[in-house]
This record gives structure tokens, C-alpha cells and sequence, in this order.
């Protein structure tokens, strides 16, 4: 069970903190674009073409952060059985 479990958990917290990193670039490209991508293809920086990205930006921040704490979890689970086994 522990072969199969902590790499699988080891897994899916990787797959997060990259889906993460790629939303929070693609976020931050529509930033530094300052809008341009408007609503509605309106061709100009808008305040409301600004506040999806941030926004984005801030939930793919949270993602990594829970990703990364689910990869620290199975890290220091696999390093205390490792220490009762020895």
C-alpha cells in the first residue's frame, strides 16, 4: 500500500505545482500585456480586462502553495517511515 500510495501522492502534488506555474505564467503574460486582450476585443487597456489575470494569478499562487505542501507532507511521510524501517 505505501509503494503505491506516497508515489501516486509525490505525483499529484507535481502535476499541481506545474498546472500552477503554467496558469500563473499565462496569467502573468496577460498582465504584462496590460489588457490589451480587453473584453470583448476592445483593443485597449480596461480596468475589467485587468482584474481576470490578477485574480487568476492569485488562484494559481494558492494551487502551487497547496501542491507544494501536499509534496513537503508525502516527503517528510516517506522519510518517517524510512526512519521506523532502519
Amino acid at each position: 500500500m505505501i509503494n503505491s500510495t506516497l508515489p501516486s501522492a509525490l505525483n499529484s502534488g507535481m502535476q499541481g505545482i506545474q498546472s500552477g506555474v503554467a496558469g500563473m505564467d499565462d496569467a502573468a503574460r496577460r498582465i504584462a500585456r496590460g489588457g490589451v486582450d480587453g473584453p470583448q476585443g476592445s483593443g485597449g487597456p480596461t480596468a475589467g480586462g485587468m482584474i481576470e489575470p490578477i485574480v487568476d494569478l492569485q488562484l494559481y499562487k494558492r494551487s502551487v502553495e497547496a501542491s507544494a505542501q501536499v509534496v513537503k507532507t508525502a516527503d517528510e511521510t516517506l522519510g518517517s517511515l524510512l526512519d521506523i524501517m532502519a
